[in-house]
């Protein structure tokens, strides 16, 4: 017994040793452990079975570390399936595209990857390609022919570009005549992608391309997220275009009530003049609507301190009721990458953690954890729009989790918006008092505001 488990931990030794030869690029290394795993059933057949717990093979591993060598030596002397899919249904191409290893994805495709395979989750190597802004790349996809509006779960590769404000990328999308009013299965477009962003660039263009200005998702259009982000710039040119002012979302709020709550004034002073007034607000002024916004944000504020005991926020639970149901297979499934997240965000491969969290966000997006994660994992790469992006999606989801708030308040300080950041950890402060992490935060937010504007000052 005790010999039959130590030859199964050598031989699981073997395996974990072979697939990190092909992941660092060491083929003689490779070479040599291959052979020692050798079954008599053809070295081939060996090779192409030595797979991971997520059934990711060395060609998996090869690709999405840009080893093109290994990759050549896996398909052109052991002649692999170059479209061999792991668990999430992703092809070495696929791998290699996220990675932006452009020379690796292009040798794949030479060799016949079929550029059109998706994921489980309906993202191609096109998507990737427009979501890092892979331009060279992009371009050789289209080049074979590939579904310009291919849909994933998250939309268009024109939506993910627009999402990640890839402004060369959506330009090269729509001269290959994408769809700029493309919508998923949630109403999100191009458009609202790229003011979600605050990506003015990507924005002008697809106007120019007849984006409609006037689309929503969840009741909210794109006015009303300009709104809330307080951009003076993309508000402006939604107005330009055409958005209406006096549309009201779900909760029957206009535009300029939303800047109003989050107290952009500069928004509010836009939209004042081309707002109608609104007989709930006592004095229709600007400072009148921000006053009595404020006033209406603090009773809603005190009746969730009410629901504060119950382990699920008050509002958290009215959004997830707006979500997808999701089932318990599809849990497990994020809950597993989830775990490959963690294990990478161990190793401070943060690139590859946000790849495992997104998955799991695309299998549970009801989890406010994973866009926290996710969030934090942006920091680190100093991507500090997106860790915003996240830090807000997953306050929406648990508005009265003060690490929502933290990771919020982190992403603003990275943007240098200290004021901003100083409020959002204050706001933490409330739900988690003791919290000395997120009081030291406050503090430190507060003197580099300071700073900030003492430098301002002098400056000018």
């Amino acid at each position: 017994m005790a010999h039959d488990a130590s030859a199964a931990l050598a031989e699981r030794q073997k395996v974990q040793q072979f697939l990190n030869a092909a992941r660092t690029g060491n083929l003689d290394l490779l070479k040599k452990v291959a052979a020692k795993l050798h079954d008599g059933e053809g070295l081939a057949k060996t090779v192409a079975s030595v797979k991971d717990a997520n059934k990711r093979g060395a060609l998996h591993f090869a690709a999405r570390e840009g080893k093109t060598e290994i990759c050549k030596y896996l398909l052109e002397e052991l002649k692999l399936d170059v479209d061999t899919k792991d668990e999430d249904g992703e092809t070495p191409l696929l791998h290699a595209t996220r990675q932006g290893h452009t020379e690796t994805a292009k040798y794949l495709l030479e060799c016949g990857a079929n550029p059109s395979i998706s994921s489980d989750l309906g993202a191609t190597a096109l998507h990737h390609a427009a979501g890092t802004g892979n331009i060279e790349l992009l371009k050789f996809l289209l080049s074979k022919g590939v579904d310009v509006d291919a849909q994933s779960d998250a939309g268009t590769p024109l939506i993910w570009a627009a999402g990640h404000g890839q402004q060369e990328a959506v330009k090269v999308l729509l001269e290959n005549h994408a769809d700029p009013n493309a919508e998923t299965d949630d109403d999100i477009t191009p458009l609202l992608s790229s003011v979600a962003a605050s990506s003015l660039p990507c924005l002008e263009l697809l106007i120019q391309a007849g984006a409609n200005a006037n689309v929503s998702a969840g009741g909210a259009t794109p006015l009303h997220i300009a709104a809330d982000n307080g951009s003076p710039d993309i508000i402006n040119c939604l107005l330009k275009s055409g958005a209406d002012p006096n549309a009201v979302d779900e909760d029957g709020l206009k535009p300029i009530q939303v800047a109003a709550m989050r107290s952009n004034r500069g928004a509010v002073e836009i939209l004042y003049p081309l707002t109608s007034s609104i007989q709930t607000v006592p004095e229709w002024s600007v400072d009148g609507i921000i006053e009595h916004m404020q006033s209406e944000a603090g009773k809603e504020q005190g009746e969730t301190e009410d629901s504060k005991k119950d382990d699920t926020p008050k509002d958290a639970t009215l959004q997830k009721q707006d979500l997808p149901e999701v089932t318990p297979e599809a849990k497990q499934k994020a809950l597993e990458a989830k775990s490959r997240g963690d294990d990478a965000f161990k190793r401070k491969d943060y690139l590859m953690a946000v790849d495992a969290y997104t998955q799991a966000i695309d299998l549970d997006p009801t989890d406010g954890t994973l866009l926290s994660n996710r969030s934090l994992c942006w920091i680190r790469l100093g991507q500090a729009d997106h860790a915003l992006a996240d830090a807000k999606a997953c306050r929406v989801l648990r508005p009265n989790w003060s690490k929502a708030w933290y990771r919020e308040g982190a992403a603003l300080r990275l943007l240098q918006r200290f004021d901003e950041s100083a409020s959002a950890f204050y706001e933490g402060i409330k739900f988690d008092p003791e919290n000395k992490e997120l009081v030291n935060a406050f503090r430190e937010a507060v003197e580099a505001g300071r700073k900030f504007h003492g430098a301002d000052d002098k400056n000018s």
